[in-house]
């Protein structure tokens, strides 16, 4: 993350608070302090976490190239005829 500046004449006090409910960055008090820690998976967890992350994004990116191959065989047989 970035440094932040600092300022002389700031005093750490919240003038307005921007956490508001149906925001897109609200959190809840009890969802803040929770922060998802990996460090105690072992390889095999962390192995099976990471195969079923790239199999979902390798599912979404086939349904993506599949979906553009029948877009151009659509323009090609159909459309431009």
């Amino acid at each position: 993350m970035a440094n932040r500046k600092q300022y002389d004449d700031d005093d750490g006090r919240v003038i307005a608070n921007m956490n508001v409910d149906g925001m897109p960055w609200y959190m809840k008090a009890e969802r803040r302090s929770k922060k998802q820690d990996f460090s105690d998976l072992d390889k095999k967890e962390m192995g099976a976490l990471i195969k079923g992350a790239l199999g979902a994004s390798l599912l979404i990116g086939g349904a993506f190239i599949l979906g553009l191959g029948l877009f151009i065989l659509f323009c090609i047989l159909v459309w431009f005829r």
